[in-house]
């Protein structure tokens, strides 16, 4: 028996289909950029084998009408791919099948100009480097389902999104200075570990040309690899390249319980047609069924077409695996009961889960007010989603419905959380000696300040603590549990994530106990009286520690310090904490100049000395 939701959902896809009728003249031109052909392969715009505003840059010659070449400069390079982003090519030459084959770190021959650049998303296989600090184990286990599966592993690999070797704008012939050999080149496909051979080069629009004007219903995004690059994407519930001189935006729509986009949800002529025969035959059941969906819609306040619209457009349109609720409810154990929860937070709980496959997974279940809270929070899975960063843990898949809690599930890598490794009084922890210590503060600084400079708009964590950061066989730091419904200030979001990170560096340097990290009066009060041994966590052997050690663990104390205390005011950002504490993990024996200025200031060295009850860090806005 159907319930009235099933009956008021039907009338909102019917109304959905109706309510975006448009004139038939704002939809000419769109079909031709979507139509041209090479092969297998739709060429997307700005992408052209003809004339048009852009193709002399970005030409596709078809050799044999089945094969696309793009032509930079004087090579071309055999396209394997297409990308909203970019396009994936392989080496300039002559075609070769073999796998993860090593090329000269010379031979791919272009390291980037205003339109191209070599997109962040690559991951390089290295030979024969004498320096092997650049490899990172992470990255080994990709799949390339080409090849056989005897192939070995390259016995060195990078990712590029990994900036601590390979900088943005540099070419392949950077990893020389390693000592290296020569390389391959592939690309994770998202949310999976199936890699596919070649090099994916980013392509942008300069902020300056008069072709890079987007069209109604895009957005403007900022390139990463391309500096003052720029391209458009399409908002929710539109499709197409977004550029007003390219194919721009097609409204997307549901037709005849169908997805559909384009000319189907403009042509006046059909949508009248339908009505006509609808109205015509079964006009007392749309009456009946509309008074139902009314009834519906004022028992559940927070429900809207709109809503159902859009979580219909992200269904369609995301790139990550959609669970059903069944799913994540026999994954979780039986259904998200109290107490198996493995953290809380303001709005939200983390659970841990087995899928059916076997593998492990963090759900993270998303506490909606209103269906109306639902649309900021898709459009921060759908960023979160597009970024590939070896410090942030995948997004899996996800579970999105109306009237129902958002679930976002993350991998979950064989060391769990770092929560689990410092809480004192545990007998069976491992034991996280001081350099390991070290390198999860380091790369959980250098993620964070990454959203928020590199990306636009920038990511802020907001809810960063030790439970929200996993840590892989190798310890190396996942980070996750976004905090996705908050909507506040950036300069706010910004003070948040300096303050928290004082409290993990706080927690790392002490651990923690069964209520949480360190007691922050008592520690600050213990550092400013020459103390900190009495909160380092005992397992460390603080006094059995060399000099250098010792000397790292109070700066990194001093820099947690300035975080509590300037942090919320805005006085201290992320991109200065970041250099100072990446200083101080390469530098095992001399705390930076910078730190030993700014402690010099008289200012500082009297708020340290406060007495025990003034002794307080004051917590940004967000944070009550």
């Amino acid at each position: 028996m159907y319930s009235p939701f099933l009956f008021a959902s039907s009338v909102i896809i019917f109304l959905c289909t109706l309510i975006t009728t448009f004139p038939v003249s704002h939809i000419v031109g769109l079909e031709s950029p979507f139509a041209e052909r090479c092969g297998s392969f739709r060429v997307p715009f700005p992408f052209s084998s003809s004339t048009g505003p852009l193709s002399r840059i970005f030409n596709v010659s078809c050799l044999n009408s089945s094969t696309p070449f793009l032509q930079i400069g004087p090579r071309s390079y055999r396209i394997l791919d297409f990308f909203p982003d970019g396009v994936l090519v392989t080496f300039p030459g002559p075609a070769t099948n073999a796998c993860r084959q090593y090329n000269d770190l010379n031979s791919f021959g272009f390291a980037g100009n205003e339109y191209f650049g070599i997109s962040q998303d690559n991951i390089i296989g290295l030979y024969d480097c004498e320096d092997s600090s650049l490899c990172k184990a992470s990255c080994e286990t990709v799949d390339l389902p080409s090849c056989s599966n005897a192939t070995a592993p390259p016995a060195c690999c990078y990712p590029l999104s990994d900036h601590s070797m390979w900088h943005t704008g540099d070419g392949f012939s950077a990893f020389s200075k390693y000592g290296c050999r020569g390389f391959s080149s592939w690309v994770v496909q998202r949310g999976s570990t199936t890699g596919t051979q070649g090099v994916k080069l980013e392509w942008a629009i300069p902020r300056n040309s008069s072709n890079s004007t987007c069209a109604g219903n895009a957005d403007t995004v900022n390139a990463t690899s391309i500096r003052e690059g720029l391209r458009c994407s399409c908002k929710d519930g539109f499709i197409g390249d977004g550029f007003a001189s390219g194919a721009g935006c097609l409204k997307s729509c549901v037709r005849d319980g169908q997805a559909a986009s384009g000319k189907v949800c403009y042509t006046k002529a059909r949508v009248e047609r339908k009505f006509r025969v609808i109205a015509g035959i079964v006009a007392p059941a749309v009456v009946v069924i509309s008074m139902l969906a009314l009834f519906c819609l004022l028992r559940k306040p927070g429900k809207s077409g709109s809503q159902f619209c859009r979580v219909v457009s992200f269904q369609k349109g995301s790139r990550t695996r959609m669970f059903t609720y069944q799913e994540l409810q026999e994954a979780t154990g039986g259904g998200f009961q109290y107490g198996q929860e493995l953290a809380q937070c303001r709005r939200g709980t983390i659970y841990h889960g087995i899928l059916g496959d076997g593998s492990q997974v963090l759900v993270h279940k998303i506490q909606c007010q209103t269906n109306e809270e639902l649309v900021p929070v898709l459009d921060r899975i759908k960023a979160l989603s597009a970024i590939v960063h070896m410090h942030m843990a995948r997004i899996v898949g996800c579970y999105i419905e109306p009237d129902h809690p958002p679930l976002i599930v993350y991998e979950y890598p064989t060391n769990g959380l770092l929560n689990e490794y410092l809480r004192r009084g545990d007998p069976d922890r491992i034991r996280l000696d001081w350099c390991t210590r070290m390198s999860i503060a380091a790369e959980t600084v250098k993620t964070l300040a990454f959203l928020q400079c590199e990306i636009s708009p920038p990511i802020f964590h907001r809810e960063l603590r030790s439970s929200y950061i996993l840590l892989d066989e190798d310890f190396t730091v996942k980070i996750f549990g976004f905090e996705l419904l908050t909507s506040g200030l950036p300069e706010t979001d910004q003070r948040s994530d300096v303050y928290n990170l004082g409290l993990l560096l706080l927690e790392i340097i002490s651990g923690s106990t069964e209520q949480g990290p360190p007691n922050l009066s008592i520690a600050l009060q213990k550092i400013r009286n020459g103390m900190l041994e009495e909160i380092v966590d005992p397992i460390l052997e603080y006094h059995e520690q060399p000099p250098s050690c010792r000397e790292q663990i109070e700066t990194v104390a001093d820099i947690a310090t300035r975080c509590l205390l300037f942090g919320g005011e805005g006085r201290l950002s992320m991109a200065d904490v970041t250099k100072e504490l990446v200083q101080v993990a390469k530098d095992n024996h001399r705390r930076g100049p910078a730190l030993e200025e700014t402690f010099s200031n008289s200012s500082l060295l009297q708020m340290i000395s406060m007495s025990p009850d003034s002794v307080y860090a004051p917590r940004p806005e967000s944070h009550y």
